[in-house]
């Protein structure tokens, strides 16, 4: 594996998994294939568990790991070809990425949309300029439109925990107070439509995702009909695909409590965290027994590891 942007990059989503299962068992088999290689991450946009895990799984590997906060230790990247940088841009990412990939094997990258310009924030165009320029092999730690690994933690996490072949599996909006990215639920989406699930999407009215991420779900305006017999429920806020980056209101009466759960196959809720208490999911849930946001988190390790183990098994 060269790239690790999205599903689509995986030829064998079942194996991956299972690598990832196998190295939670056994997280050091592997530290022959990191050593002398080096992973950079780059951070244009806050992280902690994309940023922890993915550094613990590349010393798992035998790596060596280079971090940057390029929006707080960077020079100002100018993104855009054709401009005289007389303004407050001091480097271009064509040789800012370009000396990256002198420096490093793999390279990790991190970018949240604007949430202004939808054509511009669906191209994908810094995380493609990165792939571009660095000329190595490049792993996404969120973009605009997805978040694979969070996703593949996703399902590693319900495909161990899973009680019978071909689990319901909901993915629900949940009340905010700002607007968020499509990234975490277009991706896990993406990724449930091409797993062994039966799987529904529930949201308001306005809140329809692009149907390039949703083809194969069950899509309902109704969230009490969608959680029936659920048996995992991945709750996540997001703005509107259209109007692009909009948010509504009338919505608080979407939160998952315990009351709600009742009424499923005693679900199990997840959230790729961060999440805010009482808003968009319920405490008595986060803290109860149905709960596994902190074990799903646990499984950010054995997905990133996974990854990078194919690609360091390609660099050998």
């Amino acid at each position: 594996m060269k790239l690790f942007s999205s599903v689509h990059d995986v030829t064998d989503i079942k194996q991956l998994v299972a690598d990832a299962l196998k190295l939670k068992q056994n997280p050091y088999a592997d530290q022959h294939l990191g050593k002398n290689k080096s992973l950079g991450l780059i951070f244009l946009n806050p992280s902690l568990r994309t940023r922890l895990s993915t550094q613990k799984a590349a010393m798992n590997l035998g790596m060596n790991v280079m971090v940057m906060n390029i929006d707080k230790e960077g020079w100002a990247l100018e993104l855009n070809d054709g401009v005289v940088m007389n303004g407050t841009t001091v480097e271009h990412i064509r040789e800012a990425a370009g000396v990256m990939g002198q420096y490093v094997d793999i390279l990790g990258v991190r970018s949240f949309p604007g949430l202004k310009d939808r054509t511009l924030d669906y191209s994908e165009d810094i995380f493609n300029k990165f792939v571009k320029y660095s000329g190595i092999p490049v792993v996404s730690l969120e973009s605009a439109t997805r978040h694979p690994l969070q996703s593949l933690a996703d399902l590693v996490t319900i495909t161990e925990l899973q009680k019978r072949p071909w689990p319901k599996v909901v993915l629900t909006w949940a009340p905010h107070v700002k607007a968020l990215p499509q990234a975490v639920p277009n991706s896990f989406a993406e990724w449930m439509c091409k797993a062994e699930v039966d799987f529904v999407i529930a949201h308001p009215e306005g809140y329809a995702l692009c149907e390039d991420f949703t083809k194969g779900a069950t899509i309902t305006h109704n969230q009490q009909e969608a959680i029936r017999d659920a048996d995992f429920i991945y709750v996540k806020n997001w703005s509107a695909y259209e109007p692009y980056g909009k948010v509504f209101t009338g919505h608080d009466d979407w939160m998952l409590t315990n009351a709600k759960l009742t009424q499923t196959n005693d679900a199990k809720v997840m959230h790729c965290l961060p999440v805010r208490r009482d808003l968009e999911l319920s405490a008595e849930i986060l803290d109860g027994p149905n709960s596994l946001v902190v074990h799903e988190a646990g499984n950010r390790v054995w997905a990133a590891q996974a990854v990078l183990k194919s690609m360091l098994q390609e660099l050998v």
